[in-house]
């Protein structure tokens, strides 16, 4: 079997969009805490952590998808987290789902 470079670029560019998703998730998470301590309303870090903790979850998804294209391996845990890099900087996404269809007999 031909290996190609669409698993290795959907690969990429999922781990480059999960990072991305777990440092958004991270700043949403610190910045709720922050506001939520300074202003004293328990809501305002209740709505930041309502963001901040899905985002961290489909960027630790996209990442490990992201390292499954690159191997190769389990094709639909690849999917998934090409799915997952839609939620974050979605033009990376979009590619990386692509890829990851069109590059379906490699793994």
């Amino acid at each position: 079997m031909e290996r190609t470079w669409k698993p290795t670029t959907a690969g990429i560019l999922s781990i480059i969009a999960g990072v991305g998703q777990v440092i958004g998730g991270l700043v949403f998470g610190v910045i709720g805490g922050v506001a939520g301590g300074l202003a004293d309303i328990p809501m305002v870090t209740g709505i930041f952590e309502l963001i901040a903790i899905p985002v961290l979850i489909f960027g630790i998804i996209a990442i490990v998808g992201g390292i499954y294209a690159l191997k190769r391996r389990k094709w639909g845990l690849a999917l998934a987290g090409s799915i997952c890099a839609l939620i974050g900087p979605w033009i990376l996404g979009i590619p990386a789902i692509i890829f990851v269809i069109m590059g379906k007999n490699e793994f």
